[in-house]
């Protein structure tokens, strides 16, 4: 989805914090919440893969947010790509305190020179409607994570690549490279995860 109204959210985080009334401000932090809990929630469980993780780092960056232990400056950007960026960073935490980095060749990972795959492959939240949604999910556990967040960003939650850049804190250039990397890769992953519950499917 494109990001929402970033007026609002200003409003409401002030609401939520300063109101007088403590029913104003608790109903200014339960819209809030429902603006940005599920987005962030599937972001946070396509990329770490983990249902616990996604429920624990949304909680997490919602109370932080209300404690003003997340310094948000409207001036450099709307709420929504400052919390996927700090969703991002939780996850990356995650990954490091758990030693879970994907093992990948970095050499001229990054270079724009690469020959781009379809540029309007079949969207990931469609495939996640239907039946083949495990398999997929499964492909993404094992993308490499920088290109695992642009595919998410730019497939699931339409965002585009000004946005992605600012939350990734790369260049748009990177934010198609690794775009038109990470579907390649999910297309060989897919490719091969079918493979694999093919046998099964042909003895049912």
């Amino acid at each position: 989805m494109p990001f929402v109204d970033s007026s609002r959210d200003i409003t409401l985080l002030a609401e939520a914090k300063s109101a007088v009334a403590p029913s104003a401000r608790a109903a200014a932090f339960a819209e809030l919440y429902q603006r940005h809990q599920g987005s962030l929630y599937r972001f946070v469980l396509l990329r770490s893969g983990s249902a616990d993780a996604a429920a624990d780092i949304v909680q997490e960056i919602f109370l932080q947010l209300m404690t003003d232990r997340l310094k948000f400056d409207a001036t450099r950007g709307g709420l929504q790509g400052f919390l996927f960026g700090v969703a991002r960073n939780f996850v990356l935490k995650r990954e490091s305190r758990f030693q879970r980095f994907v093992a990948i060749d970095t050499a001229n990972d990054d270079s724009e020179d690469v020959v781009l795959v379809d540029g309007a492959p079949q969207p990931i939240e469609k495939l996640l409607t239907d039946e083949r949604a495990e398999r997929v999910r499964q492909a993404l556990v094992q993308l490499a994570p920088h290109y695992r967040d642009v595919l998410i960003l730019y497939e699931m939650h339409d965002l585009s690549y000004v946005d992605i850049a600012q939350i990734c804190d790369i260049d748009i250039g990177t934010v198609r490279s690794r775009l038109s990397r990470g579907r390649a890769r999910m297309a060989t992953l897919l490719a091969s995860i079918n493979e694999t519950f093919s046998p099964a499917l042909k003895r049912s």
